[in-house]
């Protein structure tokens, strides 16, 4: 970890500590390249960690099925033998093109001095939807997320929202919350319906046309009033309140590097490379006709956009690596 004042140098600046991050990290590592990896998150993961460390994920070849928080942790654990230097919490702001690489300021003011960029910024910098009747209560009973679901255990949650998400959550808290009530402003949901018929089957409560309107308590959240359309306001006892109403997402001051950037996305080639020098991206920040997001997707492109960029560092490089494999 450098200070955070410290000018740095190395050969690959990571911007994004997510899944695809993570494995570059490793991939970077494995060709003998230093690297820093940045995100505005205050750990890594990104937006598995942030949204849904909790949650299954199945499209990871070989596991059948992986916890996301544990997928996250293995991921660290391989980069780690190759000594990352991690700058957590921090926001990549500016990008300058020097005669032998790139400089990226952070905010701050601290330099990274970089030989290549690689842009693993998933969705980009994330805010979650607002909860109107929650306002003042984050923090102390209202959360958007679940880190952790042990923290929950024997308490009475609502969670808010029709999304795959909320559904998550629900079924995620349901073995160990004392009751689990979802609450949703409209009669149709957003998420898979196979989830809501699981939730359904699970015998949770599940309000409909409805509004949580006023969070409750004295210092700690304790009850909560909803409001179905056409109904008298019902209280529910309620020590936490999961917000899961989606969120907003941009790519903050990375639209302003001068990138063919199209709906959040920006447009890569078949290296990964971007339309500026020495600058790549993957995973699904990156985009190509055909592009499938998914984690599997990020990891293979990480890789591609590796192996290019020791290439372009040192032209006597092998675009193949070899198999990383022992033996």
């Amino acid at each position: 970890m450098s200070a955070p004042n410290d000018d740095l140098s190395v050969d690959v600046l990571i911007v994004g500590a997510g899944p695809t991050g993570l494995f570059a990290g490793y991939y970077a590592g494995f060709r003998g390249l230093t690297m820093a990896i940045v995100d505005s998150l205050p750990e890594p993961g990104g937006q598995v960690t942030a949204m849904y460390p909790e949650k299954m994920i199945y499209d990871v070849g070989g596991f059948p099925a992986v916890r996301g928080r544990d997928l996250i942790k293995g991921l660290v654990e391989q980069v780690a033998p190759w000594n990352p230097v991690y700058l957590l919490g921090r926001k990549a702001e500016r990008l300058i093109s020097t005669g032998s690489g790139l400089d990226v300021v952070l905010d701050g003011g601290q330099v990274v001095h970089a030989g290549a960029v690689l842009i693993t910024a998933g969705i980009g910098e994330f805010t979650p939807r607002p909860l109107p009747a929650g306002d003042g209560w984050l923090g102390r009973g209202m959360v958007h997320f679940v880190p952790s679901l042990a923290a929950h255990a024997g308490q009475d949650v609502i969670v808010v929202g029709g999304g795959d998400s909320a559904f998550d959550w629900v079924l995620a808290l349901h073995p160990v919350a004392s009751s689990v009530t979802l609450v949703h402003r409209r009669t149709k949901f957003r998420a898979a319906e196979s989830i809501v018929r699981e939730a359904r089957e699970l015998g949770v409560r599940i309000i409909t046309d409805a509004e949580v309107t006023e969070l409750r308590g004295n210092g700690a959240l304790t009850e909560v009033v909803v409001h179905a359309k056409g109904g008298e306001p019902v209280v529910l006892p309620a020590q936490t309140v999961v917000a899961a109403l989606g969120f907003t997402a941009d790519l903050g001051p990375i639209e302003n590097w001068g990138l063919k950037i199209d709906r959040r996305s920006i447009a890569v080639d078949s290296t990964m490379a971007t339309g500026r020098d020495r600058v790549y991206a993957a995973g699904d920040v990156a985009a190509y006709p055909g592009k499938v997001k998914l984690i599997a997707t990020g990891f293979g492109e990480a890789a591609t956009a590796i192996n290019n960029i020791a290439v372009a560092l040192d032209p006597e490089a092998h675009l193949f690596p070899g198999h990383s494999s022992g033996g």
